[in-house]
């Protein structure tokens, strides 16, 4: 049995949709962020970071921050969406990695200026819309001949899509992304996405 600590941001989703892929018992414990929660005295005695997601395995006595970190320790748990050896295994976790460093960072950081006074922060403004556009045409490369970022569907795409599925929020234009725009219609319409976001929503 699982517990995730959870908002409805993109890093909450990537663990909602490997929860559901995995077909495993699961509660989700909602915080609200914009109140605070996450630097409540309770949850601050289950990690010291104050941000989700935060995965509790009850079986293990496992109390596991960063969404990366949960990512790997599911797929290797379940032997699923990760390689267990060779190559593709270390594809997989270039594309995680990517994600968590590059493409996460600079929307999240986008989409912050992009709240605030568009005159006091122009540059910031025009700085992580810039580097966020050039990381969708990085991935837009990649994903060329391929349905998933490594040809099999992995715990790398689970944590893509939500960072993609947010580009209207983040004024990034994907009409001559054809292969993005692919990529996220071949995601949005598998089950465990589309109940991912249900049971998020209802959280």
């Amino acid at each position: 049995m699982y517990t995730l600590y959870f908002a409805p941001t993109a890093n909450g989703h990537k663990i909602l949709i490997m929860l559901e892929a995995l077909d495993v018992a699961y509660r989700i414990q909602r915080l609200d962020l914009a109140l605070g929660d996450q630097h409540r005295a309770d949850f601050a005695r289950l990690t010291p970071h104050a941000k989700i997601p935060l995965l509790v395995d009850h079986a293990q006595a496992l109390v596991l921050p960063e969404s990366g970190a949960i990512l790997q320790y599911l797929a290797e748990t379940h032997s699923r969406f990760l390689p267990a050896v060779g190559t593709q295994r270390y594809a997989v976790l270039h594309w995680l990695a990517w994600q968590i460093s590059s493409l996460g960072p600079m929307a999240g950081q986008h989409y912050h200026f992009l709240q605030l006074d568009a005159q006091a922060h122009h540059y910031a403004r025009d700085r992580y819309l810039k580097q966020t556009a050039a990381l969708f045409d990085t991935l837009e490369n990649a994903l060329q001949d391929k349905d998933f970022i490594c040809h099999d569907y992995s715990i790398a795409d689970m944590a893509i899509y939500p960072w993609l599925r947010i580009h209207a929020q983040l004024n990034v234009d994907i009409d001559d992304l054809p292969n993005i725009t692919a990529y996220l219609q071949r995601l949005a319409a598998r089950e465990e996405v589309i109940s991912a976001y249900a049971k998020g929503a209802q959280a």
